[in-house]
């Protein structure tokens, strides 16, 4: 957006891009709100792969936040290079995407992107944020309360 250029923005990022990281764009977008500064970031997630292109977060992490009053609106897009230029932080959920990621930034000249850990903000030290899609109900809840924990943090460190 012209209208936002120059401002912050955050990204998080997963291999589906349908459980983590569209809880965490949620939760980062409410808390954004909350606090008055949405306007100054651009929010988004996507995938490292394709599997999931086009489809909607999972139904149980729509549930999840649902259950927390969190608006989630999202469909599943796969990472461009065009993000590695656009995107000043790229937050990632584990040690996979992260390595993913720094492979792909590679084939991007110059790119201005900080690459890291979402969970590397948890005041907890739980670095990794585990992928739910094999679990259950309360696996999601773990997700968003972590998501929480670490965006809070993140937001607080980048006001």
């Amino acid at each position: 957006d012209a209208e936002r250029k120059g401002k912050s923005e955050i990204y998080t990022d997963e291999k589906g891009n349908i459980c983590r990281s569209p809880i965490a764009e949620a939760v980062f977008r409410k808390m954004a709100t909350e606090a008055g500064v949405v306007d100054k970031w651009r929010i988004d997630s996507a995938a490292t792969s394709t599997y999931e292109i086009g489809n909607p977060p999972d139904y149980r992490g729509q549930t999840c936040m649902k259950k927390h009053n969190v608006v989630m609106n999202h469909s599943a897009r796969q990472v461009t290079k065009d993000d590695f230029m656009s995107f000043e932080y790229i937050l990632c959920m584990d040690e996979n995407n992260l390595s993913e990621l720094n492979r792909k930034a590679k084939m991007v000249k110059n790119y201005k992107a900080k690459i890291e850990l979402l969970g590397s903000y948890d005041p907890q030290k739980q670095h990794i944020i585990k992928d739910p899609y094999y679990g259950t109900d309360d696996d999601f809840e773990k997700v968003y309360e972590q998501c929480l924990r670490c965006c809070k943090a993140f937001l607080e460190e980048n006001s």
